[in-house]
């Protein structure tokens, strides 16, 4: 069974993000080809469910992956952080091989 951790201050702020649009189950992560080294990742709201999604629960929140990325992202942490004046959800994810000079796409 694929794995999922989930931050407190991911947690925090997709807390704050539902708050703020009054709706909505949780974050929904998938991937999708792109980038210069191969895949990145594509985070929307999850405003239901789909059959096939899988729910990773943790802080009280729910992330969302689809089952065509799972093993892509098994294993892998959501964090949200803040460097600088830019703050963004960054995904720990052993599964990496190796990724662009940019940080916007990877490889598995």
């Amino acid at each position: 069974m694929a794995n999922l951790s989930i931050t407190t201050a991911a947690a925090d702020q997709i807390h704050r993000v539902l708050d703020e649009r009054g709706h909505g189950l949780g974050l929904r992560v998938t991937v999708k080809p792109s980038g210069c080294s191969g895949y990145s990742y594509v985070l929307d709201f999850a405003d239901e469910a789909s059959n096939d999604d899988v729910a990773f629960e943790e802080h009280g929140v729910k992330v969302f992956v689809a089952p065509d990325a799972l093993e892509m992202l098994d294993g892998s942490e959501v964090d949200y952080v803040s460097e600088g004046l830019n703050r963004f959800f960054r995904f720990n994810n052993p599964n990496v091989k190796d990724e662009c000079g940019c940080g916007e796409s990877f490889s598995v």
